[in-house]
């Protein structure tokens, strides 16, 4: 038996073993170690075993999915063990495409590579990439993510979210805006503070969770504003995502309209395509101080060289991503999403709270087609109608706001206080998310005001007491 250690598990079918053998041939050139199955089973050994014992010892597998892979038990048996391997024990899964074929389920939430229709080139530079990342070498990564799956966000099974080694500014783009995003980053770095963007993205990386531990801790979230971003779920979820960690945002007008969830934050004017000049250089270092100091970020107040009209989320297209963001499971960005869709009913969304006048102008189909996706996609345990329920009694006024938000877990009890950062707050519903917690009409982007305790209780009270008296 060969008993060399092997650095990545090359996995395809008999009819790839050809192209297989070329991308193994490329990955020693670049001094790896490959278990290619005709180079390393020798004559008399049990095929299965060996195979076992081979993916058992390697830290990185290449899987080449192919129309012909599709067709192999073998193949798919092993592509299953190595998807199993990446969960239970942290091997990294590289899918590599080929003939043109379609990521399947079990490997679209990995960063992948399309190797169809690749010239000569083309494959020694994508193969200098993955050897470049099986031997941890990132400072040999290029940008190819961006060129295969730069927008793949689909989630994998639930981890544990670590903060990145060091925080960085993130900046995100839509596909379309790739070139003037790259640009950013490339300022950015030339000035000396640390970016992430999914070019960053490694292949093999679990991009979901990737994305989000870098959001979670951004020294910034820098958001390119066009009208392909506007239009981008991936670029909303991000938004979203820093949103609910009270990250703060520096959006940079490109093209178009302000982005709506972003409407009341201020941004740089970049519509002539040039980028940061030196005073917005200055600001970002200063962020980076205050962050990393924990001091609250010194950001202006007004839009820089505006204000600029900001894009409007119309209900069907809210309903929908509201349906989308409650179908992944992802309530707080279903809930940051709820509060904008009433604001921007209200014509609210640059104040971000509601009186009861306000209120009266948010359509009721609108609250209805809002209360109905929270019970379809809860079993009845969230919306407005659950919150109705299990609110105490306080008179024709209805209760308030302390007994309201006791009653729905927002709060222990009617003099205890509550948390003022939002990622703090939705701790409270809790993995089973506590009946009735949601919507909680928050919203992270007015909680640094002095009165957005009082302007958020406001905008509950109002609401409700609209709701009941319709009867709902």
């Amino acid at each position: 038996m060969n008993d060399l250690p092997n650095d990545v598990f090359l996995s395809y079918a008999a009819d790839d073993a050809a192209w297989a053998e070329r991308l193994a041939d490329e990955l020693v050139r670049h001094g790896l170690t490959p278990f290619f199955a005709q180079w390393s089973i020798e004559p008399g050994e049990v095929i299965v075993h060996r195979l076992d014992g081979a993916l058992l010892g390697s830290r990185n597998g290449i899987a080449v999915i192919s129309p012909a892979s599709a067709r192999s038990p073998r193949a798919m048996d092993e592509y299953a063990a190595l998807a199993t391997a990446s969960a239970e024990r942290g091997l990294r899964f590289i899918p590599v495409l080929l003939g043109g074929v379609a990521v399947p389920p079990f490997a679209a939430n990995r960063v992948w590579r399309d190797f169809s229709d690749v010239t000569d080139e083309e494959f020694a530079e994508k193969a200098a990439e993955l050897a470049a990342v099986v031997a941890d070498r990132p400072g040999q990564v290029g940008p190819a993510a961006a060129r295969d799956n730069l927008t793949a966000t689909q989630r994998s099974p639930s981890r544990p979210v670590t903060p990145p080694d060091v925080p960085a500014f993130v900046i995100c783009y839509a596909p379309a805006d790739a070139e003037y995003g790259r640009a950013l980053a490339g300022q950015l770095r030339a000035a000396e503070l640390p970016v992430w963007s999914v070019d960053d993205l490694r292949p093999g990386d679990a991009q979901f969770w990737a994305i989000r531990q870098q959001l979670r801790d951004a020294l910034a979230v820098v958001v390119v504003m066009t009208q392909q971003s506007q239009d981008s779920d991936d670029v909303t979820r991000m938004i979203l995502e820093g949103q609910v960690h009270g990250r703060p945002f520096v959006p940079v007008l490109l093209d178009g309209e302000a982005n709506y969830h972003l409407a009341t934050v201020w941004h740089i004017d970049a519509r002539d395509g040039a980028l940061l000049d030196d005073t917005v250089l200055d600001l970002l270092r200063r962020l980076r101080e205050d962050v990393t100091r924990g001091r609250p970020p010194r950001l202006p107040e007004t839009p820089r060289r505006g204000p600029f009209p900001a894009a409007r989320l119309t209900p069907s297209a809210g309903l929908e991503r509201l349906r989308a963001h409650l179908a992944e499971g992802e309530y707080e960005h279903a809930d940051l999403l709820t509060t904008r869709l009433v604001m921007e009913a209200a014509g609210r969304s640059t104040e971000g709270w509601l009186s009861a006048r306000d209120a009266a102008a948010v359509p009721r189909g609108l609250l209805a087609g809002i209360d109905a996706l929270w019970a379809r996609r809860s079993d009845g345990r969230q919306g407005f109608r659950r919150q109705l329920a299990l609110a105490p009694a306080g008179g024709r006024r209805g209760p308030g706001f302390p007994e309201l938000g006791a009653a729905l877990g927002w709060r222990d009890s009617t003099e205890s206080a509550v948390p003022r950062l939002y990622r703090d707050f939705a701790r409270r519903a809790g993995p089973g998310r506590r009946s009735g917690f949601y919507p909680t009409l928050r919203d992270p982007g007015h909680e640094n005001d002095p009165d957005w305790y009082d302007r958020w209780s406001s905008t509950v009270l109002a609401l409700h007491a609209r709701l009941r008296e319709w009867g709902v």
